[in-house]
């Protein structure tokens, strides 16, 4: 009787865990309604820097490290590969969707010592601060009305990389794009 009870708890918990990240998925959906799509590899551009080798951690809400986005894959933790182009920043992720971050979107990068799902301590993560333009979270702010700022963080492989991938996609952000630090784990700016 009691391991039946048990079991049965289990069971209520981890369905609860499965309606809570639908229902998460529903909201940042609205937050997201689409990404960038990724250009053909000959609209791509000169490569800037990489591929480097990283782990895709997760896409958060800018400023609020623990509130990540999972609609269209992005709260899907993957391996990667992390491209820096002319024309942007391109993750090609096992198992989950590639991203492709425009130039024209980026707003700022930086190390951090994490974000949702990944605390590495120090400024273990790069993260990419990129706007999605047209997105109905107007409430975020954000260069154009009812775009959503979204931070995506990137540990790669190699603590070497970290500074050299920042300087890469450093050199993309737009000179009029606001700057500043990230907020990382410990809810400074990075």
């Amino acid at each position: 009787m009691g391991i039946a009870v048990l079991v049965s708890l289990l069971v209520a918990v981890l369905l609860a865990m499965r309606a809570g990240w639908r229902s998460r998925a529903a909201r940042s959906a609205t937050l997201v309604p689409a990404l960038p799509p990724v250009p053909a590899s000959d609209l791509l551009g000169a490569v800037r820097m990489g591929p480097v080798e990283a782990t895709y951690v997760s896409t958060t809400v800018a400023g609020d490290w623990l509130d990540r986005v999972v609609a269209h894959d992005l709260g899907a933790r993957s391996a990667a590969s992390v491209t820096v182009h002319e024309t942007g920043v391109l993750l090609t992720r096992a198992g989950a969707q590639d991203l492709f971050v425009p130039a024209g979107v980026l707003r700022d990068v930086s190390l951090a010592p994490g974000i949702a799902g990944k605390v590495a301590g120090g400024e273990g993560v790069v993260v990419l601060r990129w706007e999605v333009v047209g997105a109905r979270g107007a409430r975020l702010g954000g260069d154009a009305p009812g775009a959503t700022v979204l931070d995506t963080g990137l540990r790669p492989r190699r603590s070497a990389d970290r500074q050299a991938l920042v300087s890469a996609v450093r050199a993309l952000v737009g000179a009029d794009a606001p700057t500043g630090g990230v907020v990382g784990a410990t809810g400074g700016a990075a």
